[in-house]
């Protein structure tokens, strides 16, 4: 089977046959030249309108990268054309395989794309010889169609935080999809404000917005305050995960704290090597893990008495009714507000003052949590580190939309494996 037989079967343009096939050396390496031609009385397309127009004259040569075959670099040559349009002018042709003035074809972008998914850009740029830059715009070219042809009718329920990008506390703020069975990233934005979550809402639009039922996100004020505002019929949840790390924070605050205490009294350092044995759940400690927090447990220390009161407030994610949840939750807080430990103190305050958000977990029916979001969160965060550190906030946004996006791709007559 010939290289041009080939290319009819899966790469063939209508007004376009392919023609002589040759061997090359182009910058002191061997590649392979495939000259593409308009079939004879064809007209050719006019770039800004994209309607058919009468021949004004010929241009130069142009080359457009194509997929490598067998570990040559492919390249389409074309002598391109000007199109004299009723509307527009005199203008450029537009060709089928290629978008402006790229020198990919839109094919090897959607190449470059799908491997970038699988590796870095600069590893995907040395494998297949080419620059850092057009992996770039490879993917740049695949997000922008995805974002253009995507369904956003189907949304009911968002996941909305935040994750630490670069130094300095820089932050994106991060809208996911949680409905069942279709989780992916619907919206990145600069920092963590007021300001950029409106932004989000501007751009999803009130009749979208309306359709929401379930809205998660963290403690953090901003977010729950444009959510109030712009989400008024959602069932907004503030879920298990966050209030378990601030737990986990306190305890460990208080952990700290005594233990730095007990050697400046000259005692016994008992808390030394038990951070984990206090901060992991109990199913899942090791074996020295569980002696060690034994042989805690016989001291009345306050790093202990906040360890049970933390384990004590798993018991409130078994109730099912949002009443007896509430009523246990009101019992905890008091027991912990007499506990004279400050750190637990400050949590079972912010409890109070968040708990109808607490609450409508349950009457959600368990069904959404941040925990999708948080998964999702360790991917963007993997993303972020593949990167080696983004320059800029849009080769940031480019690279987590292409990773947790789930975007449509642009059609072709084959995929890649």
């Amino acid at each position: 089977m010939q290289v041009k037989t080939i290319l009819n079967r899966c790469h063939k343009f209508k007004c376009f046959v392919y023609g002589k096939i040759r061997f090359v050396f182009h910058n002191g390496e061997e590649c392979i030249e495939i000259d593409v031609h308009p079939r004879r009385n064809s007209d050719a397309i006019c770039s800004c309108c994209g309607k058919p127009g009468p021949l004004y004259d010929q241009q130069s040569t142009r080359r457009f990268e194509f997929i490598p075959l067998w570990g040559y670099r492919v390249f389409l040559v074309y002598l391109m054309r000007r199109v004299s349009c009723v509307d527009c002018g005199i203008k450029v042709e537009q060709v089928p395989w290629a978008r402006g003035k790229r020198e990919l074809t839109d094919i090897y972008q959607q190449f470059l794309a799908h491997w970038a998914k699988k590796l870095s850009w600069k590893e995907v740029a040395v494998s297949f010889r080419t620059s850092w830059g057009k992996v770039y715009r490879a993917v740049e070219y695949i997000v922008e169609w995805g974002l253009e042809h995507r369904d956003l009718s189907d949304v009911t329920a968002i996941g909305v935080d935040e994750i630490a990008w670069r130094t300095r506390h820089r932050y994106l703020t991060m809208v996911y999809q949680i409905d069942e069975g279709n989780t992916r990233l619907l919206w990145i934005g600069n920092e963590r404000t007021i300001e950029t979550l409106l932004r989000f809402f501007q751009f999803f639009g009130e009749e979208r917005s309306r359709k929401l039922k379930y809205v998660c996100s963290d403690m953090w004020r901003p977010y729950i305050k444009v959510i109030e505002k712009k989400a008024v019929q959602a069932l907004h949840i503030l879920d298990r995960f966050h209030i378990v790390a601030k737990l986990n924070k306190a305890i460990d605050e208080v952990r700290a704290g005594e233990h730095r205490q007990m050697q400046e009294d000259g005692y016994e350092p008992v808390l030394k090597n038990s951070r984990w044995c206090l901060l992991k759940h109990w199913k899942n400690l090791t074996d020295k893990q569980e002696v060690k927090l034994k042989e805690l447990l016989q001291y009345n220390l306050k790093s202990v008495r906040a360890y049970l009161l933390k384990e004590d407030f798993n018991g409130f994610w078994e109730y099912v009714s949002p009443v007896w949840a509430e009523k246990f939750l009101d019992k905890w807080c008091t027991r912990v507000m007499r506990s004279r430990i400050q750190p637990m103190k400050k949590v079972a305050k912010t409890i109070r003052n968040h708990k109808p958000l607490i609450l409508n977990w349950f009457k959600a029916k368990k069904a959404f949590s941040s925990g999708v979001v948080e998964g999702l969160n360790n991917k963007a965060k993997v993303t972020t580190r593949n990167s080696y550190g983004f320059r800029t906030y849009r080769c940031a946004e480019i690279a987590l939309y292409h990773a947790l996006g789930n975007l449509p791709t642009p059609p072709t007559t084959h995929r890649f494996c």
